[in-house]
């Protein structure tokens, strides 16, 4: 198992984040064994790949044959050019006027909803030489970004007139294909979308990609994968809270473990008053660790008295405010520990497990805001060990 050597053995803090690389392609690998040959994968690596790395995640995963990357930002898609990815990438949520010359130098394929966006597009085109790929979204039903349907014939009019463009696809966004009670909603938006793609191609266009499916849709309505799906919490084992729970869950495996170490132990008697604004009283003689991990670190102040982690494979108790910096925790039921001791925030250590869903369905949120709030200051720390 390739491992680098964790912070706080090294000269750093002792606060990180591990990435289970392994468990990443396995979850690829699994989702792309569901979906078959003729549907082809385009892992979401937005939101620096939720939380996980983007260039260390996706280079993982272009080794694994995805078949496109999803990004939010053409930022974001430029960062992954210059790391050496080739693999096609979609600026999932447009493009800004004046990041035409970004979208077409580094080769990116954006996508369009807007008329003057895409005309923005293919004057920027014309004047690199080029013919310049896009794909274009319909609002079927989730009301952010796309092209309403009463619009979309204009849309496609102003579109044909336009010679340095060419629509390479269309999609739309699923809004609630996690909830299995919404099902009739989902299947409504899947036909509103066929629909659409009719519409396209009586037109003349022939789009090659046609895609609408999630991590929820591409699971649970198989007849809505089209050829090419966008999966993400599951490439990062996230699928409880994101996911149709009425459906059989593939093998997804965690990548994302947040670890530290117990900087200062010290026992306090009945009675002490601990942290910010005293939320916590010590109600018996108390043995207290103090962690170098905090709200800036991604610990939410909402887990302050709420939360609990992981220490010698035993779940201790957050008490007190967490603060910017540091967190404390009441380690009286667990036996033997001592300062450098690992503590574990959200993974498994021994037979016991803290889930980024548990911890966000502490804090009434979804796991990807746990993982996608871990700040830069905490370093990602890469493996290739299976789970």
């Amino acid at each position: 198992m390739m491992r680098h050597t964790p912070p706080g053995l090294d000269g750093r803090r002792p606060t990180w984040a591990e990435i289970n690389l392994e468990n990443l392609a396995h979850n690829f690998r699994v989702t792309k064994a569901e979906v078959g040959p003729s549907v082809s994968v385009m892992p979401a690596v937005k939101a620096n790949a939720y939380g996980h790395g983007a260039v260390e995640c996706a280079r993982a995963l272009e080794r694994e044959g995805a078949d496109w990357f999803g990004v939010a930002l053409p930022e974001e898609g430029a960062e992954l050019r210059e790391a050496g990815i080739r693999v096609p990438i979609l600026c999932l949520g447009g493009f800004w006027e004046g990041q035409e010359g970004l979208i077409i130098s580094r080769g990116l394929t954006p996508v369009v909803f807007l008329e003057e966006s895409l005309e923005r597009l293919d004057a920027g085109a014309r004047a690199a030489g080029k013919v310049v790929d896009y794909h274009l979204k319909v609002d079927t039903g989730m009301g952010r970004l796309g092209v309403q349907a009463g619009r979309l014939e204009g849309f496609l009019d102003a579109a044909l007139g336009l010679e340095n463009v060419r629509l390479d696809g269309v999609m739309t966004h699923f809004a609630a294909a996690d909830d299995p009670d919404r099902s009739e909603f989902t299947n409504e938006q899947a036909r509103l979308f066929a629909h659409a793609v009719e519409q396209v191609r009586r037109r003349g266009q022939a789009p090659k990609w046609i895609h609408q499916a999630n991590s929820a849709a591409a699971h649970a309505y198989p007849h809505a994968r089209g050829n090419l799906i966008r999966p993400g919490g599951i490439v990062y084992g996230i699928w409880r809270d994101s996911t149709n729970r009425a459906i059989r869950p593939l093998d997804w495996r965690p990548v994302l473990s947040l670890h530290t170490r117990v900087a200062l132990l010290k026992t306090v008697p009945k009675g002490t008053p601990l942290g910010y604004g005293c939320t916590f009283t010590a109600g018996r003689e108390s043995r207290i660790a103090t962690l170098p991990i905090g709200y800036n670190d991604g610990l939410r102040r909402g887990l302050s008295n709420l939360g609990r982690v992981l220490v010698r494979g035993e779940f201790a108790p957050v008490v007190g405010r967490i603060s910017m910096d540091l967190t404390m925790v009441d380690v009286s039921g667990v036996e033997g520990v001592g300062v450098g001791d690992e503590v574990v925030i959200i993974g498994r250590q021994g037979p016991r497990e803290i889930t980024c869903e548990e911890v966000a369905a502490s804090l009434g949120t979804l796991s990807y805001e746990i993982t996608c709030g871990i700040s830069a200051r905490v370093p990602r720390v890469y493996t290739r060990g299976g789970s």
